[in-house]
């Protein structure tokens, strides 16, 4: 397939970028004309053989194939190809997501444009060309290194960024994870916020349950969030300790539980998980270990096993990706891990089987639910579009605001792929379940 280039007037970046602020997407990176070349050629290639309609140019022609699976294709048009086949060229992946954030492409459907690329993740690069992904793939910097110091900073650039940009577009308790609906709805369209706060909820009363959280037990979360869990818990009887590395969520969650009348229940403290001591009934951890790092998931998963006390039992939620895909991605410096979770990585169910076995736990119940994390994602990101005046009213640039929506589509997509998948487990002690 061969694209026909925009005319001159259409080639600028079309997103002011602040080149101090985001100094990868002001400039175009120095790519050699060799490298942009193949990339050009791997994109069309790659284009040409997927359900997607590709369109350069205000009124050229539309390109690739008409439709899918599912129906019509989604449209990805290029408003500046060379600068889209340059940042590719350059940087891979990461370019992509860069020239998104510059306005050098858009989509009519951006999840549907992503869900296809993530279906197709192992059939882009020809099979001959897989050994030469070095060229490309950049390896992840050593500063996001989640050491107790490198995981404070990763989790202030995140979660830090401003409590009220994050309540613009989760529900009115703050969850940050999936949601499990009851119905899984179908139809498009933001839901009402007492249908997702209900879902948030039944995700944190399936957790608890797993724990076996009723009177008097003792229970540890580790990552905190804005404290709705921790509510609850408290709210069912039990004393909730609960740490977090972002001071920003820490000052709220201790407001928050003031305010529901269980800060005598709820002990929230600023404090990395590896220096935590106790033993508990119940250990909690929510979509956390996404942010420890598979070099430290060995400390996470003793540190599990050290704070449960006899009989006790961690329920723990999980994002998940096949494991030839989480090996591949360890090694690479990604979009995401450059701009929204430094240091982060997504672990295989195969990865958590055998971290928790080596640290002494046993799974003893496991559960998969993505098509709820993608609606979940479809509500977040509804809401963050709909709060645009607001997001800008914060501070948050154009690039921001086109950044964090590609992020929430780049995630959604993931799920809709079924690339990615999300998982609550209960682990109790292996030597615990052997005396029984």
């Amino acid at each position: 397939m061969t694209l026909t280039p925009p005319p001159p007037a259409v080639r600028a970046v079309r997103v002011p970028a602040d080149p101090v602020r985001w100094p990868d997407v002001a400039r175009l990176p120095r790519a050699s004309a060799a490298r942009t070349v193949v990339a050009r050629l791997l994109v069309e290639r790659a284009l040409a053989q997927l359900p997607l309609r590709i369109r350069t140019g205000r009124d050229t022609p539309l390109a690739g194939a008409r439709t899918g699976d599912d129906g019509p294709a989604p449209t990805l048009t290029l408003h500046d190809p060379d600068a889209f086949h340059r940042r590719i060229g350059a940087a891979g992946l990461i370019g992509f997501g860069e020239s998104y954030m510059a306005g050098e492409w858009d989509a009519d459907d951006l999840v549907g444009v992503l869900t296809v690329l993530a279906r197709h993740v192992d059939d882009l690069v020809p099979a001959p060309l897989h050994r030469f992904r070095g060229a490309w793939a950049r390896r992840r910097p050593g500063t996001d290194r989640n050491t107790p110091d490198g995981a404070r900073r990763n989790i202030h650039r995140h979660y830090d960024l401003s409590n009220e940009l994050f309540a613009l577009f989760l529900d009115p308790g703050l969850s940050y994870s999936s949601a499990v609906f009851d119905p899984l709805p179908h139809a498009p369209g933001v839901l009402p916020d007492e249908v997702l706060t209900a879902a948030q909820h039944r995700k944190i009363d399936r957790l608890l349950d797993l724990a076996e959280t009723g009177p008097g037990v003792e229970l540890l979360e580790i990552g905190t969030g804005w404290g709705e869990l921790a509510i609850r818990a408290a709210a069912r009887g039990a004393r909730v300790r609960t740490v977090t590395l972002s001071e920003e969520q820490l000052a709220l969650a201790r407001l928050r539980a003031a305010r529901a009348g269980v800060a005598d229940r709820v002990t929230v403290e600023l404090l990395d998980y590896r220096h935590v001591r106790g033993r508990y009934d119940a250990v909690v951890s929510v979509e956390m270990i996404e942010a420890v790092g598979a070099a430290f998931w060995p400390d996470y998963f003793t540190a599990l096993r050290r704070l449960l006390a006899p009989g006790g039992r961690v329920a723990l939620q999980a994002i998940t990706m096949p494991h030839e895909r989480m090996l591949a991605t360890a090694r690479t410096h990604t979009w995401i891990s450059k701009y929204v979770f430094p240091g982060g990585l997504i672990p295989s169910p195969e990865a958590i089987a055998r971290e928790s076995a080596a640290a002494g736990l046993r799974i003893t119940h496991d559960t998969g639910y993505g098509d709820h994390y993608a609606e979940t994602l479809h509500q977040w990101r509804a809401r963050f579009r709909h709060q645009e005046a607001a997001v800008t009213a914060l501070g948050f640039d154009s690039v921001f605001r086109r950044m964090w929506d590609f992020y929430l589509a780049y995630s959604e997509a993931g799920f809709r792929s079924r690339y990615l998948d999300v998982r609550q487990l209960r682990l109790t002690a292996a030597d615990t379940e052997a005396a029984r």
